[in-house]
């Protein structure tokens, strides 16, 4: 079995040797641009993986893999737009470098560039893989359309918001890789059991992510600590303070997250102290157990040699295993 580590170099080399026509050079460049930002290629890498672990050849594997980066990366420069957004890993977005029609109409093209790369499988297995790609890709807009109307709702419950990032992040792991699986000659009880083990794993980590937003070391966590309480964002955190909060706590919550103007560091410190009343890492720690639990039971009843098995839990384990 090929190292992960190996497997996204691979993906890396082959996303600077994709080629796009040079003319309308306003169309194709920002494709280029965005696509030379990098990034972990943890998506695309999960698809040549699956593949791998069921016999199948890797090099085969490696058009619908890049369709799954080219998939995401078109997803990053809408979901930009729709953020105003003018940094993407360090670098100008987008529609931040050329103009908001352009990154519409370039991300348009990234979509259809994902679709042929994605119909280079061979014919046997097309429609099943194009079934799951559309239904991966049908997911990730439902979810950031839940994601965007969950910023002006009030009382979003903890099972919707776990909907929302199942959509948004989750099925993505989960349809790269069930199509890994599938160009790996997978059967479809073990494909399907390998997308349901991705579909946890991502909740479990997206959870993670939000426990992290406000107790990560920020050095290690590689973004700002206290970003979600700055922008009042719905995470498990803060749905689950909400539901729990009483007396003074509902007081105190309702000031921060209805206040425009406020020093950053004092909302952060006074909100983290609120969900340290309530005990809210704990429970947020116990969710994402739970999703990581659920994943290893998919892994567990898949068709896979020992050795195999061992290492997607390894795998899992260094997905949630980020320093605080």
């Amino acid at each position: 079995m090929r190292k992960l580590e190996d497997l996204q170099l691979l993906i890396a080399k082959s996303v600077s040797e994709l080629k796009y026509p040079v003319y309308p050079a306003e169309l194709y460049e920002p494709i280029s641009y965005i696509l030379a930002l990098g990034g972990k290629r943890m998506r695309p890498a999960l698809l040549l993986m699956a593949c791998d672990l069921f016999g199948g050849d890797v090099e085969s594997a490696l058009p619908p893999a890049l369709a799954i980066e080219v998939f995401h990366n078109f997803t990053l420069m809408h979901d930009d737009i729709m953020d105003n957004a003018p940094i993407r890993r360090g670098k100008i977005t987008v529609h931040e470098k050329w103009n908001q029609n352009v990154a519409i109409l370039s991300g348009d093209v990234m979509l259809i560039e994902g679709y042929k790369l994605m119909m280079q499988v061979r014919n046997e297995i097309l429609r099943q893989v194009l079934d799951v790609f559309n239904n991966t890709a049908v997911g990730v807009c439902e979810g950031q359309q839940l994601d965007m109307t969950f910023e002006t709702s009030d009382n979003i419950s903890i099972a919707e918001y776990i909907n929302m990032i199942r959509l948004k992040t989750a099925v993505v792991l989960g349809g790269a890789l069930k199509i890994g699986a599938l160009i790996g000659n997978a059967d479809q009880q073990d494909a399907d059991l390998l997308c349901e083990f991705g579909e946890q794993l991502g909740i479990a980590f997206q959870l993670q992510d939000d426990i992290l937003d406000v107790y990560g070391n920020p050095e290690k966590f590689g973004k700002q600590v206290g970003g979600d309480i700055i922008s009042n964002k719905k995470t498990y955190l803060l749905i689950k303070a909400l539901e729990l909060v009483k007396n003074e706590q509902v007081i105190d919550l309702n000031k921060w997250l209805s206040t425009t103007t406020f020093n950053h560091s004092e909302k952060v410190t006074a909100v983290t102290q609120i969900y340290n009343q309530l005990d809210i890492r704990r429970f947020a720690e116990e969710e994402m157990q739970a999703y990581a639990e659920k994943a290893f039971e998919a892994l567990e009843k898949i068709n896979l040699p020992e050795d195999s098995k061992q290492y997607l839990r390894d795998f899992a384990d260094g997905l949630l295993v980020r320093e605080y």
